[in-house]
This record gives C-alpha cells, sequence and structure tokens, in this order.
C-alpha cells in the first residue's frame, strides 16, 4: 500500500489540507483532556497535540494500546480516560539487556519501578494499566495489542543500540493488522550523520522510516501536525535547549516554542 502524506495528498488532489490543530476533539477526547490530573499538562497541548496526534494514529476507545517509555505519564493522563473501562493502556519500558550503552541500560532499569512508583499519584481512571520490561511481557499480551505508540523516544532506542530489539518486539505484541504511531524530533534533511545519532534527541525522518520498515513494517503515512517551522534543529547542545527543558540560558529559543516533530503512522508487515 502507498504511503500518504496527509498535506500533499491534499494539495495534489486540489482540495485544502486538513487543518488539524482546529479539529473539534470528539465527546472523549474532551472529556480526557479536561481531566483534573492534566491540570499542569495542558501547557504543552498546543505543541503536542494529542487529539490530533490520536486521530492520525487511529486510536479508538475500547482499544488495547501500548505507550512505549511513558516517562512522566504525559501521554498516559490521556490515553487511559480516552481508552476507557473497554479498552487496555499498556505501558511498556526497554530491556536493558538490549542497550550497548552502559548509561543507557542503567537508565531503562530504573524505568519500570518509577512507573510502578508514579503511577498512582496520576489517579487514572478508565482503562486499567498494566506496565512491563519488554523482556517480562506476557506471552498472553502477544498478538492483541491495536497500536503501539512511541512519542519522542526513538532517539534514546536508536543512541543506546536497543532499537531495533525493541521494534521487533513490539510487532510481536501487534495484532496482524496492528499499527506502530511515532512522534519524534525532526533533523533537517541535511543534518551531519554526528548529530543525528540520536546523542542530540533530533532524527532524520527518512532514517526514521528506513529504520522501522527494516523490522518489519510498513509506512501507512506521515502528518506534518506536530511540525514547527520555528524550529532550526540545529541547537549545539540539542533538543534540550527548547522549552520545556530550557537546558542552557538561551531566552530567544522560547519564541521558538517545543522542537519540530516527525508524526508517522506504520502497519505490520
Amino acid at each position: 500500500m502507498r504511503p500518504i502524506t496527509i498535506a500533499f495528498a491534499a494539495l495534489a488532489l486540489g482540495i485544502a489540507a486538513p487543518a488539524f490543530a482546529q479539529a473539534a476533539p470528539d465527546a472523549a477526547m474532551q472529556g480526557a483532556l479536561a481531566q483534573d490530573n492534566r491540570a499542569d499538562d495542558r501547557a504543552r497541548d498546543e505543541w503536542r497535540h494529542p487529539a490530533e496526534t490520536l486521530e492520525f494514529f487511529r486510536v479508538e476507545p475500547g482499544m488495547t494500546v501500548v505507550d512505549y517509555m511513558p516517562a512522566g505519564g504525559w501521554y498516559t493522563r490521556v490515553l487511559v480516560p480516552y481508552l476507557g473501562s473497554a479498552g487496555r493502556y499498556v505501558g511498556i519500558m526497554p530491556d536493558p539487556a538490549n542497550a550497548d550503552v552502559e548509561g543507557m541500560a542503567g537508565y531503562f532499569a530504573k524505568l519500570p519501578a518509577a512507573f510502578a512508583k508514579d503511577s498512582p499519584g496520576w489517579n487514572l481512571a478508565g482503562a486499567p494499566v498494566a506496565a512491563y520490561a519488554s523482556q517480562d511481557v506476557p506471552e498472553a499480551l502477544k498478538g492483541t495489542v491495536d497500536r503501539a505508540l512511541i512519542f519522542r523516544e526513538m532517539h534514546n532506542l536508536y543512541r543506546s543500540g536497543a532499537l531495533r530489539a525493541e521494534l521487533m518486539r513490539l510487532r510481536e505484541l501487534l495484532k496482524d493488522d496492528g499499527m506502530l504511531g511515532i512522534v519524534q524530533h525532526r533533523a533537517k534533511p541535511w543534518a551531519a550523520g554526528d548529530y543525528t545519532d540520536g546523542s542530540r534527541g533530533y532524527m532524520r525522518q527518512s532514517d526514521v522510516i528506513g529504520l522501522v520498515e527494516a523490522a518489519g513494517f510498513e509506512l501507512v503515512g506521515t502528518s506534518e501536525v506536530n511540525a514547527n517551522a520555528k524550529d532550526s534543529a540545529d541547537h549545539p547542545k540539542g533538543v534540550w535547549e527548547l522549552p520545556p527543558s530550557r537546558s542552557t540560558n538561551r531566552p530567544e529559543l522560547d519564541a521558538v516554542g517545543e522542537s519540530d516533530r516527525m508524526t508517522l503512522l506504520f502497519r505490520k508487515r
């Protein structure tokens, strides 16, 4: 199946491209975004476009969804209420044994305990929540997942050496018609290889597509819903110079906002 780039496909047909950021969320999504436990999260909505992103990924209430490396739970607090009691939310963390960089292996090893410690304080209501390191996923979960989602973590998987092994495990979890959605900080197409090795957070879109396709997926489409043309994507210390991290004292970057991001949808093949 030929992949579709939403904005360009619309232009080719002579119609207006969809105005993702202005699309009205459905009632279930409106309710999820209005949850009291998202009071501190809402400032990021204008950059992360949760309603439009999940719509592009074809996520629907009642689905079983893997949220890969949920970290502080920003998308957990959207997905759990949105999926509802008929759905399932599964947080998955990388297997430290798949990392060939010592510091990253240690970081991965701490993630399951951190999620278990922090998630009760998020006051989640909706889909049942489970979380596993990828090496500990129950056999019964394999082949049952509708969507697997990776938000801004491809660079960590790539620089740690764990990317291919973890993608293969996600593929094993997906149903035959299951899909993988990815949001990732986007480097310019001409960015140098030593800038796009994951250590600065940015990756080239063509590289991400190639790596994912090589792991047994086919590209369904791309979206510009999380694009930010103001981001030059060439910051010396990487994406963390931008909000919300602001790792360096460069107040002029506040006007840029969060990073330019690719949004990609793949199907298991």
